[in-house]
């Protein structure tokens, strides 16, 4: 079948469906006359469908069977039947051969290159069946080798040697340049990186010890350990990292921050690279930052609809201060560039100032801060403010003169966009006034107060019922245990190797959103208590972050256990 009957086809039933309108359709053939590819990986790119949902359009519309590749063995000498590069290029297996008849899995059988390019390659007639993409990266790697047994063969072409710890002095910069740009050593890191991202890793640490060098991946928050390799090894890898990042090599005695970029795919990923002296080497932390993340949009990022709405109406406010808060690694920063990314548009001039600068975005003014030379978040603000900005986005408010420009920007006609360090909402009114900031220029500035944090979803395809005593939820403090106990059935996280036995599979956001009404600014001007301008919040409907997890644990969607841990403060 034609490519450009089964695109009408497929974008035909998505209209009938109200899935499509007119002009996205219009947008979505021009998108992909300009960036090549099948118009269902356009769909998901664009965000008008998920890959389940193409699965199963695609399944229908064309008659081909759909696979779970996750309850599928499949011989690794299938892997020799279509190369590497290809499989991996198109999101293709081979999962059986029979006689000349050669079986693949897709995630998207509407791509004619794909199978264009196969026909060159394969002396068999190809049938094709579908898969999600997620599992049929899982079985790449189970068809084409898994880490270890990639490190184990490049492990081979590194020359044998005993493990010898250089003294500092006696490094040979040269040799460690050459070392860091052999075959093997390249690979080791391109393997690395890969598997991470793979993994759908958020962060990368690479760590000397005594012995050896291990790798630990951090997935959905948490910290798992990937490989480690011969101590040999160790210099070579950290300058290879060191170069890619644009670093001195030569220094290994103070902290270094870099980037670099790599394709993966049909994206490209920055990774921020972070390097800390320790006991026995440079340590290393890459963060991953994928820029499709901030196209998703605030709807995209599992909010509930209630605390979600309150944040748009801040939003569409002309001027005011908006504050994001929560700890490291809550995802205020992927919030914040998320409404950024929302709001460029050529007659918006939005300006920044980060430490560091996290997503590059095209279009947008971004300024690192560097207090090193005097470029100091309330000095680059004041700056930025010269520059006739309709939206200041600034990193983190950490002192007094950073929150006093920035409030009394938020008063003379700009949008302020800014991130605290408070357990909750209410947490950050009593900040600013700790800061010394006049509590009548925080009631007068502030529009919205959010608290964030990032919840484990219990993977769908292990998770189990439980049965949870009544008396668990009488326990917990702000939660009925009689309308929890009419939502049953309850699940818990079980484990399985789609999800690396963890249980969870992905991570979705929760917000508590406190909007700054006429009540609340006098309680500010009167210097009220944290727990007394949230429990006036709370009366007028505020959801909490337990309220919203718990709502998404009654729903099948986490655990309770993942609740207690992310509101334990609560």
């Amino acid at each position: 079948m034609k490519d450009k009957a089964l695109s009408d086809r497929l974008l035909d039933v998505l209209e009938k469906k109200n899935i499509l309108t007119l002009p996205e359709r219009k947008r979505i053939l021009e998108i992909r006359k300009k960036k090549g590819g099948s118009v269902g990986r356009v769909l998901v790119r664009e965000n008008i469908i998920n890959q389940r949902e193409l699965l199963v359009l695609l399944s229908q519309e064309l008659d081909i069977p759909p696979i779970d590749l996750s309850k599928y063995r499949l011989d690794p000498s299938l892997g020799k039947l279509v190369p590497e590069k290809i499989a991996r290029k198109y999101n293709l297996v081979p999962i059986s051969k029979l006689g000349n008849r050669l079986t693949l899995a897709m995630s998207d059988p509407t791509d004619i290159m794909a199978l264009d390019d196969l026909r060159t390659v394969v002396l068999a007639t190809v049938d094709v069946v579908i898969a999600a993409e997620n599992d049929i990266n899982d079985a790449l790697s189970r068809v084409y080798g898994s880490t270890t047994e990639d490190m184990s063969k490049i492990m081979k072409e590194v020359e044998p040697g005993e493990i010898e710890v250089i003294e500092e002095e006696r490094i040979d910069v040269a040799d460690i340049t050459a070392e860091s740009q052999r075959a093997p050593i390249v690979k080791i890191v391109s393997l690395i990186l890969n598997e991470a991202l793979l993994k759908r890793a958020s962060d990368i640490h690479i760590e000397p010890t005594e012995k050896d060098l291990r790798v630990r991946y951090r997935v959905d928050g948490a910290l798992h350990e990937a490989m480690r390799l011969p101590k040999k090894n160790q210099n070579a890898v950290i300058a290879r990292l060191k170069i890619m990042s644009k670093l001195d090599i030569t220094e290994s005695r103070i902290p270094q921050d870099g980037r670099f970029k790599i394709k993966f795919g049909d994206k490209e990923i920055d990774f921020r690279v972070s390097i800390l002296p320790i006991a026995f080497g440079n340590k290393i932390v890459l963060r991953a930052l994928d820029k499709a993340n901030l196209n998703v949009g605030l709807d995209k990022l599992g909010f509930l609809p209630q605390p979600l709405e309150a944040f748009k109406k801040a939003l569409a406010r002309p001027y005011g201060m908006i504050l994001l808060t929560g700890p490291t690694g809550s995802g205020k920063s992927t919030t914040l560039y998320s409404i950024v990314n929302k709001l460029n548009t050529p007659e918006v001039n939005i300006i920044t100032v980060e430490d560091p600068v996290e997503y590059q975005v095209e279009g947008i003014t971004q300024v690192q801060a560097k207090p090193d030379i005097g470029l100091t978040f309330a000095s680059g603000l004041r700056s930025i403010l010269r520059q006739n900005p309709d939206v200041v986005m600034v990193g983190e408010i950490r002192d007094f003169e950073t929150a006093d420009i920035a409030i009394k920007a938020s008063l003379t006609g700009q949008i302020v966009l800014s991130t605290l360090h408070t357990n909750d909402a209410a947490g950050a009114v009593t900040r600013l006034i700790d800061m010394n900031v006049e509590p009548f220029l925080v009631s007068s500035s502030l529009v919205l107060v959010a608290a964030q944090r990032l919840c484990r979803k219990i993977c769908p395809r292990c998770k189990e019922k439980v049965d949870i005593p009544r008396k668990v939820f009488e326990r917990m403090e702000g939660v009925n245990a009689d309308a929890i106990m009419k939502k049953k059935p309850f699940y818990t996280a079980k484990g399985c190797p789609r999800c690396s036995e963890t249980g969870y599979m992905g991570r979705f956001g929760l917000l508590e959103s406190l909007v700054i009404d006429d009540t609340i600014r006098d309680m500010i001007i009167k210097r009220a208590s944290t727990d007394e301008i949230k429990k006036y919040a709370i009366s007028k409907g505020m959801m909490t972050l337990r309220d919203s997890a718990m709502e998404l644990f009654t729903r099948g969607v986490t655990t309770l256990e993942e609740v207690m841990r992310i509101t334990a403060e609560e």
